[in-house]
């Protein structure tokens, strides 16, 4: 069967890239680095081209291919976090050199854009109580990183 895995593209940082993000999640490790056979677009002969990496179980290529693109939020990756605890972590991670966007989002050094989201927020957003659900909602709109308490709080009416 065919595999999918996303390409990311980098302008010289794709391996450097590619290690941060595997420090980010267990089940993650470089699976290997191909370097240019000759002069490319994205580097010269001998320099990085392609760095295939598993995050969190999920393929994933980094390919230097030069400045010619930039991320933008039409494309992110969305981590389940278990508790607050992981949020913070990764949320301080990301944003080093990053920028917090709003309710989740963080874009990393690199430009990537991430969202950072609590397990128990799909509950919360999927419960069959739309006014529950639409406090959450709510809550999570005045949000930079996700606080599980607040939301909790929405949930429960509390907020």
């Amino acid at each position: 069967m065919s595999r999918i895995s996303p390409c990311l593209w980098f302008n010289g940082q794709a391996e450097e890239a590619a290690r941060f993000y595997v420090s980010l999640l267990p089940d993650s490790r470089i699976d290997y680095v191909q370097k240019n056979v000759i002069d490319s677009p994205g580097g010269a002969e001998g320099s990085v081209l392609l760095v295939g990496f598993t995050l969190a179980g999920q393929t994933y290529q980094a390919l230097n291919g030069g400045s010619r693109f930039d991320f933008t939020h039409a494309v992110s990756l969305s981590v389940d976090c278990k508790d607050q605890a992981e949020v913070d972590r990764l949320w301080d991670k990301l944003s080093d050199g990053g920028e917090p966007v709003a309710c989740g989002w963080v874009k990393d050094r690199y430009g990537l854009s991430w969202q950072i989201v609590p397990s128990v927020m799909l509950k919360f957003l999927a419960d069959p109580d739309h006014e529950k659900a639409a406090r959450v909602m709510q809550a999570m709109m005045k949000m930079v990183k996700l606080d599980i308490a607040t939301l909790q709080a929405a949930y429960d009416g509390r907020a």
